[in-house]
């Protein structure tokens, strides 16, 4: 396959010089980042569907079985602690189990000082599949990063760890739509914009 020179314009290259002709007081240029890492997460993610589906998992599955697995024996923690790890909700936590436990990798079992405490407990089945496929999906993102050098990959880690924290500021810091100027239909200063219905 033909590599595409770096130099090249991309898509989101084409996208800001459209609006830039369309839109020429508009500043666009968050889009070189975003644009780039949401195209970037799309593939990112096909690339990892297609490896898990060799293993007849999905990317929520391994999740919850790489977590049990990272735990360290005896390889089990309670659907809360999953949810803590997983950054997802309880319930959501509770289905993967279900069709996990149902797969014969995970098993249930209550606490014996605490029959209220349920952990998820990795089987020996578990483990073996947990094990291989973490040496397949991390030899696939090796492969995802090749045109990175090691420089390169820390340096793009501390700058993603950097745009999180600036992610995590934007979520307690609702939009302005009241800066939103233009032409006349547009609201001005300090008024909100006409709700849209789709």
């Amino acid at each position: 396959m033909t590599r595409r020179a770096s130099s090249s314009p991309d898509a989101v290259d084409l996208i800001l010089e459209q609006w830039k002709r369309e839109l020429p007081g508009l500043d666009a240029s968050p889009m070189e980042v975003l644009g780039r890492l949401h195209r970037s997460f799309l593939r990112y993610q096909g690339l990892l569907s297609d490896l898990f589906d060799c293993f007849d998992l999905n990317m929520a599955a391994f999740d919850v079985l790489a977590a049990l697995r990272r735990s360290g024996p005896p390889y089990r923690r309670t659907a809360g602690e999953l949810a803590d790890i997983s950054l997802v909700t309880t319930g959501g936590i509770t289905l993967r189990l279900d069709r996990l436990e149902k797969a014969g990798l995970v098993t249930r079992e209550r606490d014996p000082d605490d029959r209220r405490v349920v952990y998820a407990r990795l089987t020996d089945r578990g483990i073996e599949i947990a094990d291989v496929v973490a040496v397949a999906h991390f030899a696939n993102e090796e492969r995802m990063l090749a045109e990175l050098t090691g420089a390169e990959r820390r340096q793009l880690g501390r700058l993603l760890g950097k745009l999180e924290r600036s992610l995590e500021t934007a979520e307690r810091t609702p939009p302005d739509l009241g800066t939103v100027t233009g032409a006349a239909g547009r609201p001005a200063p300090g008024e909100k914009p006409p709700a849209v219905s789709i």
